[in-house]
């Protein structure tokens, strides 16, 4: 009726028309609405909203040092989001939050009018916070005209819905936890951590007007890549934040003048403080969920927000890791020096062949059935890449196999220190750089331990009732049984009739003593005494276990030193002393494991603190009180491999053990030379460079100033002996010094 009153026929066309895109537009939403593109979630999905979580993994201190995640996202409460963070938020992307129910009208047709008839690109999407969320929470799966308007619609009504379920404080706290800031960062607590190391409690207003300002653009905005466009950002969120009389214009005015400054903590699987530590957190966290699981949960470290409380000082971690890279800098250009040109990584075509053959790049090539020359065609193609280096990255024109003889000069670490009464792990380097060698010689190496093993062969000889002021011929013995096996100590003194002290021997590490001091003391007799201090690999039966030829793992060998600070019971190493979930409620707490017997007698203790004191004080160690120029309380044993192989250096303190390796991942290839190379040159400074710097830091008061327990009279008087003595005057008339002495080995 009302058309035909309507005369002019294009006036009537057109409200025809009108009506008939209003109908149109009615049943497009309808057909939204009921599901015909896609079934909308119910209001009982809503309600049980949940995130996926990153896994946290804290200090002993409660540092977050790393996080294991897919979307690495650690949501907050709502109280723990201050004012001005929300304030910020809502004065930038909704205005009128407070007072509309997920929609904003007006501004949608603001930005309609804008859009359409003005033409205008900076009108905005006119989305509502509960809009965004909706966004976040159901991404857009498919692109075209068609499908942004169904996405649109659609966001709607989940927004009215989830304001229908949740309160304006649930709805920001929902959107805050849920969004990305960019850097792979999710939730404002992950990205506060990320970018200004600090909790979201605890960020000024600029810093939050930083991170919001963010969410329009969160590469374009971010202030680590584009700082000059953040700043931009971040005042206009702090001019948003004064419209909206949120903060008052001399407070804006002068907030805009404050620098942009980030303290930026990347929590990257390579990257941060004990990456190696952290890789076997995660191995053991691995096998804790499956055991888990199977038992009924449902549980992933990487989604389900677990908090892993480790054992690791971080404090100690950080000096630590600073000593190792001071040290290793400069005894990797020694080491390069030592060789020149000459070096075999450059020119023994075995070495570099096996390299090249046990490299990932090589084996991927095979893997695709390509001939070796193929492989190696591809291999030697040159290309712009990046060698890491010491001092500063190299970027040249070099092929994979360039790479792979770059790489394998490197000398390589792993330092382990413990609490010996618990077995706590405080600090764990398990190589010079993670992102290059992902090898963890704490955790998966067996290397040869050197003299660092002789302090076991001597316990063993004292309990068996071999005083520590026997003397021991220091003379070369070829022995007839062992294929004329005949060991030798270093340096050029003449010991031909010389005798040491068990203190003299130790402190000296004379190899020649050593063995003998097996012998008496007895190899199976030896190999248990290691098996009680906690040493589970399997020792050669041979008379070279005294000079370490037994391949033992850096945690074995700490862990049976631990023995010697903690009354004769080892302490195994254990790196995890609680997990709860994301509430903090605790799932499950690790207790240390401490042998229950002593394996040895206290005055077998105390002799070898006082053996090994001596080794430090005047022996092999003397460096650490004459260049470092440490007086604390240590005891302690270096060690140096055949050929110069692998360097020891194990540390002991009466409240931390360390244990030191120094060596090259390619077995083939050893120190140049043996002052290079020996323990107390290539493993020791780690120690002692960590404890200079542990003596700066009163914290570790604790450990720094700790005192070994006085030994009894008894003990010392059993120490009360001349550190050496020769042979008698008969001996030496009838001993040819020329002649070595021959004779079989006594294997008990």
């Amino acid at each position: 009726m009302i058309l035909k009153k309507i005369k002019n026929p294009y006036l009537r066309y057109s409200v025809i028309a009108l009506l008939g895109l209003i109908c149109i537009g009615i049943l497009f939403i309808t057909s939204v609405y009921t599901g015909l593109w896609g079934k909308l979630p119910s209001k009982e999905e809503l309600t049980s909203l949940k995130y996926q979580q990153a896994s946290e993994v804290y200090s002993a201190d409660s540092v977050l040092i790393g996080k294991y995640y897919l979307l690495d996202r650690q949501p907050i409460a709502y109280a723990e989001f201050p004012k001005h963070l929300t304030e910020a938020l809502v004065a930038i992307e909704d205005e009128r939050f407070y007072d509309h129910s997920g929609i904003d009208y007006k501004s949608m047709l603001r930005v309609a009018f804008k859009s359409i008839l003005l033409r205008d690109k900076s009108s905005g999407g006119g989305s509502t916070i509960s809009q965004q969320l909706a966004k976040k929470l159901y991404p857009r799966t498919k692109s075209g005209t068609l499908n942004l308007a169904v996405s649109k619609i659609k966001e709607m009504f989940i927004a009215r819905k989830l304001e229908s379920i949740y309160n304006k404080e649930e709805i920001l706290s929902y959107y805050l936890n849920q969004v990305s800031f960019g850097d792979n960062t999710f939730g404002i607590e992950s990205a506060s951590l990320k970018f200004f190391n600090k909790h979201t409690k605890n960020l000024s207003i600029p810093e939050a007007a930083t991170l919001v300002g963010m969410l329009k653009a969160t590469y374009g905005y971010n202030p680590r890549v584009f700082p000059e466009k953040s700043k931009g950002r971040r005042n206009l969120v702090m001019q948003a934040m004064h419209t909206n009389n949120y903060i008052d214009q001399k407070l804006k005015d002068s907030l805009i003048k404050t620098p942009l400054e980030l303290d930026y903590r990347d929590f990257n699987y390579n990257d941060g403080v004990a990456p190696y530590f952290r890789e076997e957190v995660r191995k053991q966290l691995l096998k804790w969920v499956k055991d888990k699981n199977d038992a009924g949960s449902d549980l992933n470290i990487y989604t389900s927000g677990l908090k892993i409380y480790t054992t690791l000082d971080y404090k100690m971690q950080v000096l630590a890791e600073e000593a190792m890279q001071e040290h290793m800098k400069g005894l990797q250009s020694s080491f390069e020096k030592s060789y020149g040109k000459n070096a075999p990584w450059l020119t023994n075509k075995s070495i570099i062949n096996k390299a090249i053959k046990q490299s990932l790049p090589y084996k991927k090539l095979k893997e695709l059935g390509l001939a070796e020359a193929q492989i190696l065609d591809s291999l030697n193609k040159k290309k712009t890449m990046t060698l890491s280096n010491w001092d500063k990255d190299s970027t040249l024109q070099a092929s994979t196999i360039d790479s792979i003889k770059h790489y394998s000069k490197f000398l390589n670490i792993g330092s382990l220190a413990l609490d010996p009464e618990n077995g706590e792990v405080k600090v764990w380097i398990g190589g010079i750089d993670f992102k290059q060698y992902k090898y963890d010689h704490i955790s998966q190496s067996k290397r040869q331990v050197g003299s660092t093993f002789k302090p076991i062969v001597y316990t063993t000889a004292l309990e068996q009732g071999i005083g520590p002021c026997t003397y021991f011929s220091a003379e070369e013995v070829e022995y007839k049984n062992l294929k004329q096996w005949s060991p030798s100590n270093t340096g050029s003194k003449d010991e031909t009739f010389l005798n040491y002290s068990m203190k003299e021997a130790l402190s000296n590490s004379v190899n020649t003593v050593a063995v003998k001091v097996l012998e008496k003391a007895g190899i199976p007799n030896t190999i248990a005494q290691a098996k009680k201090m906690g040493i589970t690999a399997e020792l050669p039966n041979l008379p070279s276990l005294a000079l370490g030829t037994a391949e033992v793992k850096i945690s074995e060998l700490a862990t049976a030193y631990t023995s010697y600070v903690n009354n004769g019971k080892h302490s195994t190493p254990i790196l995890i002393k609680h997990i709860t979930n994301s509430k903090d409620s605790i799932m499950e707490s690790f207790k240390p494991t401490t042998s229950k017997e002593p394996a040895f007698s206290p005055e077998t203790n105390m002799i070898m603190i006082e053996l090994m004191k001596a080794t430090i004080n005047t022996g092999t160690a003397a460096r650490i009180r004459n260049s470092y120029k440490l007086t604390n309380d240590i005891a302690g044993k270096t060690g140096t491999t055949q050929n110069n192989k692998d360097a020891w250096f194990v540390g002991v303190t009466p409240k931390l053990v360390s244990v030191t390796w120094v060596g090259l991942d390619n077995h083939e290839i050893g120190f140049k030379s043996t002052g290079l190379g020996q323990g107390a040159n290539a493993a020791l400074p780690a120690f002692a460079l960590l404890l200079q710097k542990m003596n700066k830091n009163s914290d570790f008061d604790y450990i720094t100033k700790a005192k070994f327990k006085k030994p009894t009279d008894a003990v010392l008087q059993s120490l009360d002996c001349q550190p050496s003595k020769k042979d008698g005057f008969l001996k030496r008339l009838f001993k040819n010094p020329n002649k070595k002495k021959s004779k079989d080995f006594k294997s008990n």
